[in-house]
């Protein structure tokens, strides 16, 4: 039986978050810590430590403080994030980021199905299930979230029609593999130049985009005033109202006018919110208000992206995770061949750890993830994240669909493909 948590007043549940949040950076600005942060970055902390609050019965896991972050801290920190950007720039990164994107999405598609046929040879009664019971199911919804989003996840759960506990699981699943990955990426990133060295990566053009923030910023910045900070967060938050705007008009007219765009996330408000808040903040870099970076827009964009951060973590249950080894096993053995088929092929095209990390979270993540991927290794890189994350939207679907229909074919269940 579940005990309930001890604080269950999300005010103060938010105030422990930030508490959290401000003494994981007290520390990493101390010298004392330098060592013990060279080696655990600060996001990792800031990512891990508030998984405690709930995995401790502390507070509840059902809390509204992850909706929120998702819903209007994640749109504003979209926009103060990408409008200093320089979009030649990244179109000059090349086409490795997009070669490592496409090749997290196959490795997504073909890992799941490899992952159940070895798991059937070994352990038969972990993958087993006949008709809404059968395990592959489940996982078919997995397939839609790693290559796109909750939305495309939500599809797929209506066109294969798991049954509830299979699907419950299965989130655990999709959470808990996910965000491990999630860790390993957010270490790597504190260590990218020896990734890099590893992979025998030509990493400049990132290393250029780099340069060319930081002289901006160099060039632009000043003490920022009172009508600064409210200028950042006017535009901020006004991105999110007009986001969110377009979304409660456009996801309803999709869902009845053009159903079939589900399969593009077209029906979703969430993806209309991240793709408007995205398009904004791109607008605006080509005006004077990019001019805002140097009074710290990005720098309210990182604030927003930590208490995202924090609230990702929160969600994380570790109990959960030991109450379904195998599963997670499955899911783990998943995410090993998605990895090292990403490292084969960025060591065959000599692609940055930047362009590893970006991709596969584009797709494992999506719009929530990717910039937090790529902010760890810069924050002017946090669009690049952005812009490949909306392409895992549209591709969701249709590569969790496939990816469904071969772990059907791997997986022996003589129920039929589509249930009544």
């Amino acid at each position: 039986m579940e005990h309930p948590a001890l604080i269950t007043n999300e005010a103060v549940v938010f105030g422990l978050l930030m508490a959290i949040l401000g003494g994981i950076f007290w520390a990493a600005s101390e010298p004392r810590f330098k060592k013990f942060f060279a080696v655990i970055p600060a996001l990792l902390l800031c990512y891990f430590v508030p998984s405690l609050l709930t995995n401790t019965g502390l507070v509840p896991k059902d809390t509204n403080i992850y909706f929120i972050a998702s819903r209007y801290l994640l749109p504003a920190s979209l926009v103060l994030l990408t409008i200093s950007i320089d979009l030649k720039a990244v179109v000059g990164l090349g086409p490795k980021a997009l070669i490592m994107f496409f090749t997290a999405t196959f490795s997504v598609m073909v890992g799941g199905p490899l992952a159940l046929l070895i798991v059937s040879w070994i352990s038969p009664e972990t993958v087993g299930g006949i008709g809404p019971d059968a395990v592959w199911r489940g996982f078919s919804t997995i397939a839609g979230s790693w290559i796109g989003g909750g939305a495309n996840q939500a599809a797929l759960y209506e066109v294969f029609k798991p049954s509830e506990s299979i699907y419950s699981a299965m989130i655990t699943v999709d959470v808990v593999v996910a965000e491990i990955w999630m860790a390993v990426i957010l270490l790597g990133a504190g260590r990218a130049d020896r990734v890099d060295a590893w992979l025998k990566a030509d990493n400049r053009s990132v290393k250029e985009l780099q340069g060319k923030m930081e002289e901006f910023l160099k060039r632009t910045a000043r003490i920022p005033t009172l009508a600064d900070a409210m200028k950042i967060l006017g535009i901020a938050f006004g991105a999110v109202a007009l986001s969110h705007a377009a979304g409660d008009f456009l996801a309803p007219w999709f869902t009845e006018h053009a159903p079939y765009t589900a399969n593009f996330s077209f029906t979703s408000d969430f993806f209309w919110i991240v793709i408007i808040a995205t398009t904004i903040g791109l607008l605006l870099s080509l005006t004077p208000a990019r001019n805002l970076e140097g009074v710290g827009a990005s720098r309210w964009g990182s604030v927003f992206i930590y208490i995202l951060v924090g609230s990702i973590g929160m969600k994380m249950d570790l109990m959960e995770a030991l109450s379904q080894p195998g599963l997670i096993g499955v899911g783990a053995l998943w995410m090993t061949i998605h990895v090292l088929i990403l490292v084969v092929v960025a060591r065959l095209i000599k692609a940055p750890f930047f362009f590893l990390a970006v991709g596969s979270k584009a797709n494992i993540g999506g719009a929530a993830s990717a910039p937090v991927a790529a902010a760890a290794f810069h924050p002017s890189l946090a669009p690049v994240g952005v812009l490949l994350a909306v392409l895992g939207y549209a591709l969701g679907t249709y590569g969790g669909w496939l990816a469904g229909l071969m772990m059907y074919a791997v997986s022996g269940d003589p129920s039929p493909l589509m249930l009544p």
